[in-house]
């Protein structure tokens, strides 16, 4: 990547994940130090430091799961485990510079946009403030965590929490554990548990789509080969690439072609569980792929055990030693796992960001959040979203879109150092097309099967998936058009 300077706009960035550290390194490498990360953790990683459960691990490919600018030669297996990802972030903060522009164990309450001086004013969890022209957005969709208001909960009376708020205080070998929920924590995390838990029971509402995760470890004379040879590894990151793009095409123009994972998902199901009444319980009733479609080598494996049990009745109340079923049987356990996912459609809550004219983003916001390119919003001048609305992947490389993201935000702060322009606010009437467009074509996906998931607002608007190529996404963002928005000189 070339380093090219430009003027110097003030930037605050909010998070230090992913989305986060790869806008600081553009920053950096375009010659911009003005700018500070907000992070309300302890360390950089966003959810590789938060989620720290036993088997949490990337359901992307390694070399695909990282930084088109940053190659790391010496991953350990093809899918990588939390840790390591979470030491390839530390790696690129470190030698890019970074720790001196973040703000550790700072939360942002809030931001208000001042039309007169046209700056963001952050609030910050201590009671300060911090002013910036321009104000990134980098916190994730999937960064709070949600607990069902199960009638009782509050009184059970033994280790309760959320696989993303793991107690690793608690020793559950040997324990009598509950596991609530089947989304992608639970299938990394119940292997693990029923290997060492005396008993374990899997509270499912839903049974998920599971396919084979064609994970190993790579072997000493692969990494040294791509350490030699460079090129090798960006020919397999293409490979990956290319693979998993292709299933867009199952997701969004030919349905018929989920023909071909459903028969994966059946083979591996029957090869792995040989209790008919269990294979009926594991087999979902809604259409592949409008829920997240799950890999996992031995998640039917673990639920075929003898010390594991899966429940497929409603949870009526959660009574203090155990949980009652709604037919009226409670079963008594050591410990409850709730691994119940996150507050994926609310965006920037619980932070209040107030924009032009007083306007709140999410009374914006109310009837489903929405932005253009899923990066700005009418309203919102020099306000930028990483991993914003309609940005999410079921099919790619979640840092591929993210990179494309800050490409554009680059060329907007680009402009905005011109010295021509004073912000840049997208206009209305093209985010209103745009997103029209965009649900249009979600409607003809199938996640609009008719199924309930976390893609989905509370009144069922797909508010968070991408339905199209990624190169289609890039070569939207490649250039921030200045047609799209309302000019405001200097």
């Amino acid at each position: 990547m070339a380093r090219s300077h430009v003027a110097a706009p003030s930037v605050a960035i909010i998070g230090a994940g992913f989305g986060g550290l790869c806008m600081a390194i553009r920053l950096i490498r375009a010659g911009i130090a003005s700018f500070t990360i907000f992070e309300r953790a302890s360390g950089v990683g966003g959810t590789w430091l938060e989620n720290t459960y036993p088997g949490a691990a990337c359901d992307i490919p390694s070399h695909l799961y990282a930084f088109s600018f940053e190659h790391k030669h010496d991953w350990s297996r093809a899918y990588a485990e939390q840790p390591e990802i979470l030491s390839y972030l530390q790696h690129c903060a470190r030698k890019h510079g970074l720790l001196e522009h973040i703000r550790f164990n700072t939360e942002v309450r809030g931001a208000t946009f001042d039309e007169r001086r046209n700056l963001w004013s952050l609030e910050l969890g201590d009671g300060s403030t911090y002013e910036a022209a321009v104000l990134i957005s980098a916190v994730g969709q999937l960064n709070r965590p949600t607990i069902p208001n199960v009638p009782g909960r509050e009184t059970f009376a033994r280790p309760a929490f959320h696989s993303a708020q793991w107690r690793h205080d608690v020793e559950l070998g040997g324990k009598r554990v509950a596991v609530i929920g089947t989304g992608a924590s639970a299938i990394q995390i119940v292997p693990e548990l029923a290997k060492r838990a005396a008993s374990l029971v899997l509270f499912q509402r839903s049974a998920p789509y599971v396919i084979p995760k064609p994970d190993r470890p790579y072997r000493s004379f692969e990494k040294s080969l791509f350490r030699a040879l460079p090129f090798v590894q960006k020919v397999n990151r293409a490979l990956k690439y290319a693979m998993h793009e292709s299933r867009v095409i199952a997701f969004a123009y030919a349905k018929a072609a989920m023909a071909l994972p459903r028969a994966a998902f059946v083979k591996h199901l029957e090869s792995q569980v040989a209790d008919p009444d269990l294979r009926r319980k594991l087999t979902p009733d809604y259409q592949m792929g409008c829920k997240r479609i799950m890999i996992s080598n031995d998640y039917y494996t673990a639920l075929a055990r003898p010390n594991v049990e899966v429940v497929t009745d409603a949870i009526g109340r959660i009574a203090e030693t155990g949980i009652v079923t709604a037919d009226g049987r409670e079963r008594e356990f050591d410990a409850i796992v709730y691994a119940t996912g996150f507050a994926s459609t609310g965006f920037l809550l619980p932070m209040r960001i107030t924009g032009r004219g007083g306007l709140d983003l999410h009374s914006a916001w109310r009837d489903g959040a929405e932005a253009y390119l899923g990066i700005t919003v009418a309203g919102f001048p020099n306000l930028f979203l990483l991993y914003g609305p309609n940005t999410n992947l079921g099919h790619n490389s979640i840092v591929y879109m993210l990179e494309s993201q800050v490409t554009y935000v680059m060329d907007a702060i680009r402009a905005l150092g011109s010295g021509k322009l004073a912000r840049l606010e997208v206009r209305p009437s093209v985010q209103k097309r745009y997103n029209e467009r965009l649900q249009r074509r979600i409607a003809g996906t199938v996640w609009a099967a008719g199924c309930t998931s976390w893609y989905l607002d509370a009144s069922g608007k797909n508010v968070n998936n991408w339905p199209e190529f990624t190169f289609a996404y890039k070569r939207r963002t490649k250039k921030l058009k200045l047609r799209d928005y309302i000019p405001a000189p200097a």
